[in-house]
């Protein structure tokens, strides 16, 4: 059985989907459990422990909350998930096509926040060399687009990440627990948003998505993922779960 594409938990009603995860927790031995399809508190405390005892399929420690929602899910199944892409408006494909034209631009000097692009992503937003750039590159991505396809450019001009997502009207984001519940609602060409506390964010675009892995365009980053980083990379392995914001749809 696929995942249903939205979470089972306590009291859930979709009963053949109960009946699955119950035969699996039994199969790996945190029953035993009867195979009725009602997840009461029996079944709840079984996710619990399974979620204890196993990891993640990229070997991440599993959320102990006794609800199955997609990363407990391919877990529990081994599988990993298929999510079917859903189509996007010619605006976000000229948006993406624009960031991956820039994946390989590169800070000069390495460590400054400054360069030609770089430079030019911040200047879209108002500033200049120097400073923290994710949140200029996706604007000046945006930015682009709108230039060539005359459409108003629908994101806030700054280069902060947090003040973009709270100045998105709340219809245009899809807030994290709704994009763990509804992994078919994240859509390639949409912007995530990380927020790392005090005031600190990270960004890039969405370019598709592989059951719960992102594959990403960022600026300011690395191969490793860092939030202040050397250059525009394509990064592959970024979980759902680590975008702790949501994500604004364009």
């Amino acid at each position: 059985m696929n995942y249903p594409n939205i979470i089972i938990r306590k009291g859930s009603t979709n009963k053949s989907a109960v009946k699955e995860i119950q035969k699996a927790l039994n199969k790996v031995g945190v029953g035993p459990l009867d195979v009725d399809g009602d997840f009461g508190p029996k079944t709840e405390r079984a996710v619990k422990l399974f979620q204890t005892r196993f990891d993640d399929l990229l070997g991440n420690r599993l959320v102990v909350d006794g609800n199955v929602g997609p990363v407990t899910w391919s877990a529990l199944f081994n599988q990993i998930l298929v999510v079917e892409t859903p189509v996007f408006n010619p605006f976000s494909s000229k948006v993406l096509s624009i960031a991956v034209s820039q994946i390989g631009v590169l800070e000069s000097p390495r460590g400054s926040n400054k360069g030609p692009e770089v430079n030019a992503y911040l200047a879209s937003t108002g500033l200049n060399g120097g400073h923290p750039w994710c949140m200029a590159f996706v604007y000046w991505c945006v930015q682009e687009a709108s230039k060539q396809t005359q459409i108003t450019n629908p994101l806030f001009r700054t280069a902060h990440v947090l003040t973009q997502w709270n100045k998105t009207i709340p219809t245009n984001r899809l807030l994290r627990e709704s994009a763990m519940e509804r992994l078919d609602l994240i859509v390639p060409g949409s912007i995530f948003i990380m927020d790392y506390g005090r005031g600190l964010g990270h960004t890039g675009f969405v370019e598709k998505i592989q059951g719960n892995i992102l594959t990403t365009i960022e600026g300011n980053t690395n191969q490793g993922g860092s939030r202040e980083g050397i250059g525009v990379f394509r990064r592959t392995n970024r979980a759902v779960r680590e975008i702790n914001k949501g994500f604004i749809l364009l």
